[in-house]
């Protein structure tokens, strides 16, 4: 079922203010969020949520990511060493995150969790 939005006098584009374009990015981007359906619901374009996002991101600067040290103790075999990593990651402004195929699974998971 299709439906249009007749927009009429002086100001004919949509406007969200702050607090809306925040709580829908919010929505959009929560785990298991499809970003589609969200727009849908929303009447807004993906491509509009997308460019507030990458605007959000700008604005904040470069995002701090939490740390988490272990002290495990060295393992009984001395690894492989890598000669490349396993995962690399490239990040808006040149940044980039590698992580090694040697690395523990919950520093990895936990890598990958501050990235999203």
């Amino acid at each position: 079922m299709a439906h249009s939005i007749l927009l009429t006098g002086p100001d004919r584009r949509r406007s969200w203010s702050d607090d809306e374009r925040r709580e829908i990015l919010a929505e959009a981007f929560a785990p298991g969020a499809i970003v589609a359906a969200v727009a849908r619901r929303r009447e807004v374009s993906t491509g509009l949520i997308y460019t507030w996002r990458r605007n959000a991101m700008r604005e904040s600067g470069a995002p701090f990511l939490r740390a988490l040290v272990t002290h495990d103790p060295p393992p009984a075999d001395k690894p492989t060493p890598q000669l490349a990593p396993a995962i690399v990651v490239d990040l808006p402004g040149g940044a980039r995150v590698s992580i090694s195929a040697s690395a523990c699974a919950d520093l990895i998971a936990a890598t990958l969790r501050g990235l999203r």
